[in-house]
């Protein structure tokens, strides 16, 4: 007897998104998207391991995480080879992009990055978080903005773009990358740590006797981003990005990758 194609689902296991991979492709891309997308015959796509919430390295030091699953299923849907091109922190990954070194990026919407690419509407929404001494005085985010603070934070991350254009009265010190932030915050005796809370929850764990003020000083929206004037590539990006929230892949890649503290953006 045929098996349903439901069940055929349920029996099997697909690397991308479950069922939701195999959903009905949406906007057919247009040659002029195909071509925006590789100029060089391949899907080039950035993928950051300065945010874990985004990629990190399985056991094999291999890239695995949300964004190398939604770089992967586009790169299918185009008909793509795909290369992944990997960066240590956001701030790299924006100037691989000015460079011309990838055609897909999976970076915060900021208006800086503005001068420079072409954004989708967000797919994953996280929190950025204050870390602190067990004995800091500080209890709330709105006491880190006081003259003789010093908050430590990755150099040119979506934080550091925020801080830089918020912050009044402390101080900012920019660590190379986000993941050395925690640990540059401990050697330099600095007073506030900035960053992602995933990271920051991590980090805690990591190296004891801190902790992280309650709620969030700052909303990230992460989203696909394309080198500026790629208009093609952005309308189909778009136009895929919010069918992989609403066929649940998004959501699935999160669970299959035992992501906490990040919520899939909401339709736009």
């Amino acid at each position: 007897m045929a098996l349903s194609r439901r069940t055929l689902c349920a029996a099997s296991v697909l690397a991308l998104g479950g069922c939701a991979a195999t959903a009905p492709s949406g906007q057919a891309p247009s040659a002029a998207a195909v071509a925006q997308l590789s100029p060089t015959g391949k899907l080039r796509a950035a993928i950051n391991f300065g945010n874990p919430i985004l990629a990190t390295r399985n056991a094999a030091g291999e890239p695995q995480g949300v964004s190398v699953d939604l770089a992967r299923e586009a790169a299918r849907r185009l008909g793509l080879p795909i290369e992944l091109v990997l960066f240590n922190s956001a701030g790299n990954v924006v100037e691989g992009i000015k460079a011309g070194q990838v055609d897909l990026a999976f970076v915060a919407i900021d208006p800086v990055r503005a001068a420079d690419m072409e954004y989708t509407a967000p797919y994953v929404v996280i929190e950025g978080s204050y870390l602190v001494r067990n004995e800091s005085p500080l209890r709330r985010n709105e006491d880190v903005d006081r003259a003789g603070t010093r908050v430590v934070v990755g150099r040119g991350s979506a934080y550091d773009l925020f801080l830089t254009r918020e912050i009044k009265a402390a101080t900012l010190v920019r660590a190379p990358t986000s993941p050395a932030v925690t640990d540059m915050f401990l050697a330099e005796k600095l007073d506030v740590a900035a960053g992602v809370k995933q990271q920051l929850e991590m980090d805690a764990q990591r190296v004891g006797g801190v902790r992280l003020l309650p709620g969030r000083f700052m909303v990230i929206e992460q989203s696909m981003g394309v080198p500026k004037g790629r208009t093609a590539a952005q309308a189909w990006l778009s136009s895929y990005i919010e069918e992989m929230k609403a066929t649940g892949f998004v959501a699935a890649a999160l669970k299959r990758h035992n992501i906490q503290g990040a919520a899939v953006a909401p339709a736009r």
